[in-house]
């Protein structure tokens, strides 16, 4: 089975919650193949908006939408 991820981010309402402030700002970084390239993207525009205290990146396991009967770990993905 194919694993895509999606990375995307933006400005939080409160950084402690995930609630975006602008859904029409949304990043959509982009969909990758497995969660090591996933990570490496998610990772680097998360420093680079580390000056910014309400910007988050996320990764979402796309895979997991398509067959929710498999259970996954995010740690399954390192492997």
């Amino acid at each position: 089975m194919q694993r895509l991820h999606l990375v995307f981010g933006g400005e939080l309402v409160d950084p402690t919650k995930n609630v975006f402030k602008d859904v029409d700002d949304i990043h959509v970084v982009g969909i990758y193949p497995n969660y090591q390239t996933a990570y490496d993207a998610w990772k680097s525009e998360a420093q680079r908006t580390v000056d910014n205290a309400h910007m988050r990146y996320f990764i979402a396991h796309l895979h997991r939408l398509r067959d929710e009967e498999i259970a996954a770990s995010s740690t399954e993905e390192l492997g």
